[in-house]
């Protein structure tokens, strides 16, 4: 008797689960549809991201300038009795047009890392040495300064520095200095955006 009372129970056990399964199909094929669009929705906003990411980088804006002190012939700036600033004149390339070679000045249109290099030089002088100093915003950054008496002397200097929008970099020449430059184009001042921030 208690093998048929078990046999009875095991029937409608199995009866009410397939009465359950079959009155809430609908909403068991609605969960597994819905976790299945879970999983799409997730690899679609992960494309979404990578295609931002892209988008980001085609769109970042492009600076880079390079240009030397002698926009033609051959001669030496200075010597002057005031700290004065460099206007580099011939201009070989300025991606973004940030550099003004009317005012010497590079005036940054994005926030971000910048890299600078300037490279100055003269002809020896007992009295005038060669020297050039960077300056951010009225802040002394870096100089390249020689002095030697004879001979031509040169000296460099590099430098990456944050700027904001609107930030101004140029170079000025130091007191009492001379700098050279011909067709040669020893004397120069480039810089670049590396990444915007």
């Amino acid at each position: 008797m208690e093998k048929i009372h078990l046999y009875n129970s095991n029937v409608n056990c199995r009866s009410a689960v397939n009465s359950f399964l079959a009155d809430n199909l609908g909403v068991i094929l609605l969960v597994h549809k819905y976790y299945s669009l879970s999983i799409e929705l997730s690899k679609t906003n992960t494309t979404e991201n990578q295609v931002e990411k892209q988008t980001h980088y085609c769109n970042m804006k492009q600076v880079a300038f390079s240009a030397s002190l002698l926009a033609a012939g051959s001669g030496t700036v200075g010597p002057f009795n005031t700290h004065t600033p460099l206007v580099f004149r011939r201009v070989v390339s300025n991606i973004g047009n940030a550099y003004n070679p009317h005012t010497g000045f590079f005036i940054a249109p994005v926030r971000g890392a910048y890299h600078f290099e300037f490279y100055i030089g003269a002809h020896g002088h007992a009295a005038h040495p060669t020297g050039a100093v960077l300056i951010k915003n009225g802040e002394h950054i870096f100089i390249a300064y020689e002095h030697q008496n004879s001979h031509y002397g040169s000296s460099a200097n590099g430098v990456t520095l944050l700027l904001e929008v609107g930030d101004v970099v140029f170079l000025r020449q130091w007191v009492n200095s001379r700098i050279f430059d011909n067709e040669n184009h020893h004397s120069t001042f480039s810089g670049h955006l590396l990444f915007t921030m």
